[in-house]
């Protein structure tokens, strides 16, 4: 291997290139169904988010005044269903934010206290406000740190004030961490203030009383599926809703959402593997290739080996042990190179991309299985040549 150098780079560099995928691939599709799992968990798979309308009909009978879409009484009635650990309302919209003379648009949320319970939303600085602050529609408000970054740079923001739409709001905390919303955006960019203070100063509605949509959350040890029935059943009670008529409201399952997600970034995982896989099949080739070619042109050395007393298995163990050398070889440095550009990857920020002791486990034995299964062959050719033959051979 060492007197035919170029050879035995060419007979790795297969090795390497197929290692370096099925590493690299295995260790993307593990990544990602942990950063899909990351994802769901943080919005919450056993939540339930209850919106109005839903089809046509139902709208129609919400503009005949039949349903007033949904309601602070109608959050209140989910919120004592036993099946369900909480239900909160909000109202939402879009609006111009400034300090000073930096501004920016923004989505602003009105929530209640039970909604950061539900949502596991948790406090970086400050704290949520109280149901006091609810009922007399304080003008408080709670960012994330991504908005507190953007307005109040390297200083405390608890105390400091926001105009929304030109009404000041107080800012009593900073929300912690990030992740994509269901129902709007980063958690870091999230601006929350008290439901009624909402509707007081922001979003202007005919029906007071109405709300954009409600968040609840099924017990852990409860079935979804029986709560999702409560809900139903309540609220078509609610709205007067006769048996033969459609629901006005709307009910989506994050469960369902999180299955489906799983399916497919399992999916893509297992394709992923399978691509790497045909990538170290096709090194594996080469290597048979070339130890049939090593073979022919080292049939006099064969003819001398065997000539002074070599037995075939000999000859078999000598080629099946270089193309395993060279698999392993191959093996460890398509690993160096796997882990050096998964830490490039991982180093942009965008994407975590990790290897596992399972991945590398799995190349190492992939590595010897095809230095196994595709050196046989040229080994084996090479033990069955006769010793008078070799010796001839030009």
């Amino acid at each position: 291997m060492s007197a035919n150098r170029l050879r035995t780079a060419l007979t790795m560099l297969g090795i390497i290139i197929g290692i370096t995928s099925v590493v690299l691939l295995l260790a993307l599709g593990d990544s990602m169904q942990r950063f899909i799992g990351k994802e769901l968990e943080a919005l919450g798979t056993n939540m339930l988010f209850i919106s109005p309308g839903g089809n046509r009909a139902a709208a129609q009978r919400m503009r005949a005044g039949a349903a007033p879409a949904l309601t602070l009484a109608d959050a209140a009635a989910l919120n004592s269903l036993s099946s369900l650990s909480g239900a909160a309302p909000a109202l939402q919209g879009g609006f111009k934010l400034a300090v000073g003379n930096e501004t920016a648009s923004s989505s602003v949320s009105g929530v209640t206290p039970a909604m950061f319970k539900i949502r596991n939303w948790k406090m970086e600085l400050g704290s949520v406000f109280s149901e006091a602050d609810v009922r007399a529609a304080s003008r408080s408000v709670i960012i994330g740190h991504k908005v507190a970054d953007q307005f109040f740079y390297k200083m405390d923001p608890l105390g400091k004030y926001i105009r929304i739409e030109n009404v000041a709001f107080q800012v009593v905390g900073v929300l912690h961490g990030e992740g994509k919303q269901v129902d709007g955006p980063d958690l870091s960019e999230l601006v929350l203030v008290p439901i009624t203070a909402a509707r007081a100063h922001l979003i202007r509605n005919p029906f007071p009383d109405n709300v954009h949509y409600v968040v609840a959350q099924g017990k852990s040890d409860g079935n979804l599926l029986d709560a999702i029935e409560d809900i139903n059943e309540t609220l078509r009670d609610r709205h007067h809703i006769k048996f033969e008529e459609p629901d006005d409201f709307r009910i989506d399952n994050l469960a369902s959402f999180a299955e489906t997600a799983g399916k497919i970034s399992a999916g893509i995982a297992a394709l992923l593997g399978v691509i790497g896989a045909i990538s170290l099949v096709v090194g594996g080739i080469g290597i048979m290739n070339i130890m049939l070619v090593s073979v022919t042109e080292r049939t006099r050395e064969i003819g001398i080996r065997m000539a002074i007393g070599a037995k075939p298995r000999d000859v078999l163990l000598q080629f099946l042990t270089e193309a395993v050398v060279i698999c392993l070889a191959g093996g460890v440095l398509g690993i160096a190179i796997a882990v050096g550009l998964a830490a490039a990857i991982t180093a942009t920020g965008k994407f975590a991309v990790v290897i596992t002791l399972s991945a590398v486990i799995v190349a190492c034995g992939f590595s010897s299985l095809v230095g196994v299964f595709f050196g046989f062959y040229p080994a084996r050719r090479a033990s069955r040549l006769l010793p008078v033959d070799c010796l001839r051979y030009e």
